[in-house]
């Protein structure tokens, strides 16, 4: 017993481990990674990462990358013991081969090109380039349908209620990804504000009440306000981007040759 509780430590500790290529690489592009779930069917980096492909791309691929760092490490661990002259019938070889299986395993399994997995992720990053935010998000959501079709029959055949969770799990997170690339093609379609863009995303902002003042409440169009609620006079000193989600000081979305910078007393 001890030892398979050894063996469930390590994968956890793989898992914690991926998470955290995660969660570094997305604040290294200047996003944002302030916690980590582990759960039985592995665990989760509430990472959000700059509005940028390069800037996904990145923050996704560092988990499955840590993976492939840790197969050298893992691998002269059960060559080493074998050099030691500690068999495979040895308990500590076991261990490691065990571990370093479940590293293969874990890499594999997120390299899938299944959306919300890494690996369809990461295809979502690279479509971006080309085909832009929405529809590569759209075409992600679609593969991963397919992805949940093939995880239910498994689950059947094989009577797996962990799979049968899995292909649920893809179901949902497809079908909100699916719902999110629609909405990011509705705003897509918006008309853009000229004179202003996002200091994190380049954006031009999209004309519309789309601020609200945590004040009155009041909806208004904060570049047609300068920053200022026009129901109580409430000024913002930052400006929050629809499209990335980062705050920027209102003059600091001031294109150069756009117009004058709002002059406060």
């Amino acid at each position: 017993m001890v030892w398979t509780a050894l063996e469930y430590v390590g994968l956890f500790l793989i898992v914690l481990l991926h998470e955290f290529g995660h969660a570094l690489a997305c604040r290294q592009v200047g996003g944002q990674a302030d916690q980590i779930v582990l759960w039985p069917l592995g665990g989760v980096a509430y990472v959000s990462p700059p509005s940028r492909p390069g800037a996904t791309l990145w923050s996704i691929a560092a988990g499955p990358l840590v993976n492939v760092a840790l197969v050298p490490i893992l691998l002269g661990l059960v060559f080493g013991l074998q050099a030691l002259g500690w068999d495979e019938g040895s308990n500590s070889y076991q261990l490691a081969w065990s571990v370093c299986k479940m590293n293969f395993v874990i890499l594999a399994f997120n390299l899938l090109p299944i959306y919300p997995l890494d690996g369809g992720q990461i295809l979502r990053a690279l479509l971006w380039f080309v085909l832009g935010r929405a529809r590569s998000l759209m075409v992600a959501a679609m593969i991963g349908f397919a992805g949940f079709a093939i995880f239910a029959v498994i689950a059947m055949w094989l009577h797996s209620g962990w799979m049968l969770i899995l292909a649920v799990f893809v179901l949902l997170l497809c079908g909100r990804g699916l719902l999110q690339a629609r909405l990011l093609a509705k705003a897509e379609r918006l008309p853009r504000r000229d004179g202003f863009a996002c200091p994190s995303c380049k954006q031009a902002p999209v004309t519309g009440l789309f601020w609200m003042c945590h004040k009155c409440r009041a909806k208004f169009d904060t570049f047609e306000t300068r920053a200022t609620c026009p129901g109580c006079g409430e000024q913002f000193p930052v400006t929050r981007c629809p499209d990335c989600g980062a705050s920027s000081p209102f003059n600091e979305w001031i294109v150069p040759g756009g117009i004058p910078p709002l002059i406060t007393r």
